[in-house]
């Protein structure tokens, strides 16, 4: 797994390969962000890069051996429940913290150096953080540590003090349904007329909260299309995917446009909240933002 693959953290994948690059490799590193935003996923592509004679290929047999969990180099230490309580909560405790010092202590086996994972690093227990910190402050030569967690202060301050803290962001929403359903709306009412509209409406007539969404999946198009309008990064659309179509529809509108748009998602919002019949609400809506040019 090459860092090219972290397509969705570009920042994080830039700032690892100058490190790689310039030989300004830390001796511990805290990868931070929520879940979903890939960061063991970065700490595995990471530590092939480690390892890889070309940086991080993906294609080559130590890539391969490290995506699949299987270099002798690369260890990665996840919680687990009490030995006592296969059912109990899982944790890294003390013992996984002196298992790892011993293998620390170790030559590395096939690589230039060792790397060590620590997924889910906050759920040190007792004694572990301190053990762990004792191995920080003396670190094992040619060996690199990555813990991944989900928030700076999910471990003691002089365990983060040193590692080198990378920052994560978070994962991009999920499109709700009804975005696609207004585009289909637009797009149908446009091609097929009114009629092609009344038909899809009617699943609306007493369905009051999907009327809701679908308004809201409204104002959210208008939001981007006025972004994508103004010319910001894709990145900051709500649908990034989408920025070449987003970019195109776009052009069909004004400023001026679009802000009246909006507020018409707004007032239909409203409306929807004073016992409005949902179904007008609806195909006076999309009428309205399949008409403006």
């Amino acid at each position: 797994m090459a860092l090219e693959a972290l397509a969705t953290q570009p920042r994080v994948a830039e700032l690892l390969r100058r490190a790689l690059a310039g030989g300004r490799l830390a001796h511990a590193y805290a990868f931070v962000g929520p879940a979903g935003s890939g960061r063991t996923r970065a700490a595995i592509a990471f530590a092939a890069a480690l390892l890889c004679e070309r940086g991080g290929c993906g294609g080559c047999r130590v890539c391969a051996a490290v995506e699949a969990g299987q270099h002798p180099d690369v260890h990665l230490i996840v919680p687990t429940p009490p030995e006592s309580n296969p059912k109990g909560p899982r944790a890294i405790r003390i013992g996984a913290i002196r298992d790892l010092e011993r293998r620390a202590s170790l030559a590395p086996v096939a690589g230039a150096r060792k790397v060590f994972v620590l997924d889910d690093a906050d759920r040190m227990t007792g004694e572990a953080p301190q053990a762990f910190l004792k191995t920080l402050e003396e670190p094992p030569a040619r060996t690199v540590m990555i813990l991944v967690l989900a928030a700076p202060r999910a471990v003691p301050a002089t365990v983060l003090s040193r590692c080198q803290i990378v920052r994560f962001a978070p994962p991009p929403a999920a499109l709700p349904p009804e975005r696609a359903e207004v585009v289909a709306m637009l797009d149908e009412l446009r091609a097929r007329g009114a009629e092609a509209l009344f038909r899809r409406s009617q699943a609306f007539d007493r369905d009051r909260e999907r009327a809701e969404r679908l308004v809201d999946a409204c104002w959210l198009l208008c939001r981007d299309l006025l972004l994508a309008r103004c010319g910001v990064p894709a990145r900051l659309l709500g649908d990034p995917e989408g920025a070449e179509a987003l970019a195109r529809e776009a052009r069909r509108w004004t400023e001026e446009g679009l802000l009246e748009a909006i507020a018409a998602c707004r007032a239909a919002r409203e409306a929807l909240g004073v016992n409005v019949t949902p179904r007008l609400t609806v195909e006076v809506l999309v009428t309205r933002l399949a008409g403006v040019a």
